[in-house]
């Protein structure tokens, strides 16, 4: 497929269009114009450019890329390094960050909360494209219980503050760094919060508001966004992608 058909392919899976962002969304670098072998992650890192170079892929597709608004212009050292790579590689990179974090179906927050089985109901936020979402648990579990949950499903304890005694049944979740969400969730009554990061003052945020709080990791709860899209594209397209994960704790 084209470069720019390919493009359009991604927009019109993702609309872009629809949610302001921190970042340009679809091809952030261009590379050749065919591509049929892709590589995915959550973060254009240079072990991710370095693995697309050996793979000989056409374009890579991201969660994390570059440009983000407040970032430092010039093009010097790290980013230097990996623009360069890619660009002497001849290798496109698209990424799309909140576009990819609220579709209902392929998006970070639907797919953490298939694999945890909780069954979103609505946006947590009073408006069309709510980047943090609300549900329940298909089956109440206590706060332990839900930690020992998480940690089963995504190989990785939560840093956990549990206040609570009863199960839980509602629960809001947003992935990535979401923790600043926790006190609408307390404000609307919910038993449970769940992000990837967690502030000094989530935890007091957590105890004070009597919410159970879940922080499983940044890089964790967005690996799976991006791997649906991946599949998505391989199954229906007939693109060759391959997904890599590149360990990251936080």
């Amino acid at each position: 497929m084209q470069r720019r058909e390919f493009n359009q392919l991604l927009n019109d899976i993702l609309k872009p269009h629809t949610i302001n962002d921190f970042c340009p969304n679809g091809l952030q670098i261009e590379g050749k114009n065919e591509i049929k072998t892709i590589i995915t992650g959550v973060t254009a890192s240079q072990a991710l450019i370095d693995a697309a170079i050996e793979k000989n892929a056409d374009a890579i597709l991201v969660h994390h890329g570059y440009f983000w608004k407040g970032e430092s212009q010039p093009i010097t050292g790290m980013k230097k390094r990996r623009i360069g790579a890619l660009l002497a590689n001849d290798i496109n990179l698209f990424a799309y960050h909140l576009p990819l974090d609220i579709h209902p179906v392929l998006g970070n927050n639907a797919q953490l909360a298939l694999l945890l089985d909780i069954e979103i109901e609505a946006g947590l936020e009073p408006v069309a494209n709510s980047v943090a979402m609300k549900g329940r648990l298909k089956t109440p579990l206590t706060g332990e219980e839900f930690a020992n949950k998480i940690a089963q499903v995504l190989n990785r304890s939560p840093l956990s503050s549990l206040v609570r005694t009863d199960k839980i049944e509602t629960i809001g979740l947003c992935t990535g760094g979401g923790q600043g969400y926790i006190d609408l969730a307390a404000e609307q009554g919910l038993d449970a919060y769940l992000t990837g990061e967690a502030s000094e003052q989530t935890i007091h945020s957590s105890r004070e508001q009597n919410i159970d709080f879940f922080a499983a990791g940044h890089h964790a709860t967005e690996r799976y966004g991006i791997k649906a899209l991946g599949e998505l594209l391989a199954q229906e397209h007939g693109f060759d992608v391959t997904f890599i994960d590149i360990d990251n704790p936080v």
